[in-house]
């Protein structure tokens, strides 16, 4: 169930493990099993290796949820900057999504939001604007790459419901909207700040692309895996028990087009 439009551009390689480049709240009564009003900060490595960094924030208000997120990212081939603003529902549901990136010196807007029963997706980038209708669902996830606010939006969203009903929006290709499929592990330990912590661990099927998932008390993002990439964001603070092994990809890093 996808609505897909040309590629623009080429970077290192023409795939993306989740989505960002061609170019997601607590009521004053009402209490999701969200990210309730809270912050992190976290180390981006590839193959083990710090790359970069990124981080999200989320804050309360009287009709949901404020988030942002922050991601930076240098390596060969790949120079990628992310900022993102969204309104979510008490429910951590989309109503607003507004992105600014950077990928290898090209610029790319991107602005979503529910309309009429669809999601509506508007670009811009290269001085050209396009825009993308896709079908909308309530338990979907603004899912730009290496973002933990989206990240933990997913969290939230999945002890909502159950793991079920949920989907990633994606804003590549002229933007997508793909079933995300939840697997549940065995809880594992980790310390973070310092103190030993229960773990919990998801694997998470986007497109045929696999993240595992690491997390905390409240939905709290811990860390996530991409092996087909070889990326990790690791929260500061963070170590799980065993050390996490990010799997060796072919070639050069993937390109966030």
């Amino acid at each position: 169930m996808s609505n897909s439009a040309g590629e623009t551009g080429e970077v290192v390689h023409r795939a993306a493990f989740l989505a960002v480049a061609g170019c997601l709240a607590l009521g004053s009564l009402v209490v999701a099993p969200a990210a309730a009003a809270q912050s992190g900060t976290f180390q981006v490595e590839l193959n083990g290796k710090q790359v970069g960094t990124a981080s999200c924030n989320f804050v309360a208000t009287l009709n949901g949820y404020n988030s942002t997120s922050l991601v930076r990212v240098t390596t060969k081939g790949l120079d990628y900057s992310l900022s993102k603003s969204a309104q979510l529902s008490p429910a951590n549901e989309l109503r607003h999504v507004m992105l600014s990136a950077v990928v290898n010196n090209e610029a790319v807007t991107v602005t979503g939001a529910p309309s009429a029963g669809q999601i509506l997706l508007e670009f811009s980038a290269n001085g050209q604007k396009s825009r993308a209708r896709l079908q909308a669902h309530t338990g979907a996830v603004f899912m730009p790459d290496l973002d933990p606010g989206a990240l933990e939006t997913l969290l939230a969203l999945a002890a909502e419901r159950n793991n079920r009903g949920l989907w990633a929006i994606i804003p590549k290709h002229g933007g997508s909207i793909e079933p995300i499929v939840l697997a549940t592990y065995a809880d594992q330990q980790g310390v973070l700040d310092g103190k030993t912590v229960t773990v919990h661990h998801l694997v998470a099927t986007i497109a045929n692309s696999k993240m595992e998932l690491f997390s905390g008390s409240n939905n709290q993002l811990l860390q996530a895996e991409l092996p087909q990439e070889g990326f990790t964001l690791v929260r500061k603070g963070f170590v799980r028990k065993p050390p996490a092994r990010a799997s060796a990809p072919s070639g050069q890093p993937v390109a966030l087009r």
